[in-house]
Parts: structure tokens; sequence; C-alpha cells
């Protein structure tokens, strides 16, 4: 997001101004502010010119800033619970403040939100609840049988009912070794306590093996975790290594993978496609940009991709365009649904705003937020440990195996 000229934003700015002196709004002028109440107006100003809903959810939003700046603000604290009380008005979880030392700790992790427990979190857009996206493969939080979906209701005893999910994410955190017990609410199953081992997470995002189905057939198993900075490179040398080795089909396993940088999923999407497009963004205005396949597939062969309810924003977007576009079948449970696009920007003092400015659709415009992504074949899974993943007592793998088959979309090995 490139800065406002300051010129247009003057012009825009007295131009507010002489609009609310009209309808009797008295807005206060620029120098009669407070250090503290120009931090208020300055992210009044960015949510005003980049926030994705024009309603702001449905309210005045000129007012908004009004009466928030027409209580005095004794110092910087009091700045930020006035910012947090405006942005809470907009009932959008993911557009948040964040103090300096929270800002400080988004920026050192790409994907703000992974823990010393290897956890990605979300409050829920519809109830509002502190939920599990899915835990990271090999974590302490994977090794304790952390679920997606699962409902985080105290950490260490405390409620997360009030908590902002970088406060939710700061009590987590702790030195590694250290314990932290955690109260969940699981689907069918209730109240939980778990106790996790704080530990470094080792983040190795591509797993591939050549695998034979039970007609023979070589099928090249890929599994992606997240899509870090890495994963773009791992995963097409893992693609050019397995087609080496005479893989006829592949599945490729996005289960419980949360997300990470979107131009990481364009860019392994684009190993799939030779044409179409991969994803449209929406801002405010409409239809703001498109990514399209750049015609450079590493592979033609038959693809089924496996996802569930742990698989997030990128996953989402790179499933929603192979399956789309017709190249991939997907197998397993609807997504998780996080199709918005946050920017984050950093404020005078030093802290940070995350805003949403954008959302995703797929190339058929499917709205991906909150609603998801269904598979082709729905099949619904118990619980498995991680040695099970892509076993025989792995049913979505299966189906995925015997999918390819069925379709008599292989024929034997190249």
């Amino acid at each position: 997001m490139g800065l406002m000229n300051k010129q247009v934003f003057r012009l825009g700015f007295s131009l507010l101004a002489a609009f609310c002196l009209a309808l009797g709004i008295l807005v206060p002028p620029a120098a009669a502010l407070t250090d503290d109440q120009k931090l208020v107006s300055e992210v009044w100003r960015i949510v005003n010119r980049s926030y994705l809903d024009e309603s702001f959810n449905h309210q005045n939003w000129a007012a908004v800033r009004q009466q928030t700046l027409s209580k005095p603000l004794q110092n910087h604290q009091a700045a930020y619970e006035a910012i947090q009380r405006m942005l809470k008005s907009l009932d959008d979880p993911f557009t948040r403040f964040l103090d300096p030392e929270q800002y400080r700790s988004l920026q050192v992790n790409t994907s703000g939100e992974l823990t010393g427990v290897g956890l990605q979190i979300a409050l829920n857009p519809q109830t509002g609840k502190l939920e599990v996206i899915a835990p990271i493969a090999g974590s302490p939080a994977d090794k304790a049988g952390i679920q997606p979906r699962d409902r985080i209701l105290k950490i260490e005893g405390m409620s997360t009912e009030n908590l902002t999910l970088d406060e939710a994410a700061a009590r987590m955190r702790g030195p590694i070794g250290s314990l932290v017990t955690l109260l969940i609410d699981r689907e069918a199953e209730g109240e939980i306590e778990i106790r996790v081992v704080r530990s470094r997470i080792a983040l190795n995002p591509v797993v591939a093996e050549l695998r034979s189905s039970a007609q023979g057939t070589p099928i090249g198993y890929l599994r992606l975790s997240q899509f870090n900075a890495n994963a773009s490179m791992e995963l097409a040398q893992a693609i050019s290594s397995l087609e080496k080795k005479g893989a006829a089909a592949y599945i490729l396993d996005l289960r419980n993978n949360p997300g990470g940088l979107l131009q990481s999923g364009i860019e392994i999407a684009r190993q799939w496609l030779d044409s179409g497009t991969i994803v449209y963004t929406v801002n405010r205005q409409g239809i703001q940009g498109s990514f399209e396949a750049s015609g450079l597939a590493l592979t033609a062969d038959p693809l089924v991709i496996l996802v569930n309810q742990g698989t997030a924003s990128a996953s989402e977007i790179l499933a929603g365009a192979l399956q789309d576009n017709g190249r991939a079948q997907l197998v397993g449970e609807t997504t998780f649904g996080k199709g918005l696009i946050q920017s984050l920007f950093e404020l005078s003092d030093g802290s940070g705003l995350a805003v949403t400015i954008a959302k995703y659709e797929t190339p058929n415009h499917h709205d991906i937020n909150k609603l998801g992504i269904k598979p082709d074949k729905v099949i619904t899974q118990e619980a498995i440990t991680r040695d099970q993943i892509a076993t025989e007592a792995d049913g979505q793998y299966q189906a995925a195996v015997e999918l390819l088959i069925k379709n008599s979309v292989v024929v034997g090995a190249k």
C-alpha cells in the first residue's frame, strides 16, 4: 500500500472538514490535536481510505472519529484503548491495533499468529471465539493432540473471552521447556484440559514420497504444511524429482495447512497450471486485480488435493484455483473459510495497524470468506495420529487414491 500524496491528502482533509462543518459536526483543526489525538486520527484516516467495507459496518465513520476525539486522552494507553474501541465497532476481528511490542513481534514472524506451542489461531468471524486454524505439523501442540476448530476457552486459567488475537498469542509464548495449560472446547467431546511444553518450531514445509497404488500405479505424494518463503522452491524441486522417478499421478495434501504468504500460493498454483486465472482480489471498488498462470506448469499428470477444516487462506486459494480450472479434484472436508487480505501499516509512534483491505475470490468468483471450499468428494475422518497420515488408516488419502484409479485418469506408468 503506497503512502498518500501529502498535497492530495491536505485537499481531501479540507474537503472532509468542509463537508462535516456543513453537517454541523465540529472537527478539531489538526494543529489543535494532541499527539495522542493525532494517533487516533491517523488510524481513522488509514481505515477511512483502505478498509474493505465502505459502509464501515453500516455506521457513520466520520461520526465515530468525532465521538472518539471528543473525550480527553490522558496518555498513550488511553489512546490505544480508544483506538481499539473505534476498531471494534467495525466487527472485523482481522482489523486490529498492535502496540509497539506486538507490532515488532508480528514483523519477526511472517505468519503473525505462530506461537511457541506451534498453533495457528484466529478469532472466528461469526462467533468471535478464539479458535485453532491448525497446529503446525510436528509442533508441541500437534503432539499434544490439539485439532483444527478446537475453541480455546482458557490459557493458564485466564478466560480468552475478552482477549485480542495478539494478547492470546502472547500468553501462549514463553521460554522453551516451560508448560502452558489450555482449556479447549471440542465439538462432540466438550471441554478438555491440555498441557503443552513450549518449544522452538521447526518448519519443514514439504514432504515428498513416491507411492504405488494396489494396481501398481506410481503416485507422487506431496504434503505441504505452510506457505512460507521456501515452499514454492522446495515443492518445485520435489515435483521435478518425482517426475524423474516416473510418477504418473499426484496427491497434494493441504490438510491442516493454515496458509502463509499469498505470493507463495500463487507461485505453487503456477506449477500445476498452464493457463487460467488463479485468484481475484476484490476491494471496496470491486475487482482490484487478478493473478494468472504463466504457462510453465511442471506436470500435466492427474492431481487430487486433500483438504480439511484446517486448510485455510493461501491453501484455499491454491485449492480453489486448481478446482475451478478443472486441474484437480478435491477430497476431504469443507475448508476453513479465511478469505480476507490484510495490509500492515506502521504508525507514527512505532505501533501498528492491520486492516482488511480486500478479499479473495476463486476463478469462478466463489467468495471463500466464512464459506470455505467444498470438496468434489466429501469424506469426513476420525482423528488419526501423525504416523497414520497417508497410510491405510487415513480414509481421506485412500479415497484420493481410489478417485485417481476409478476415474481411469491414470494409464499405468509413463
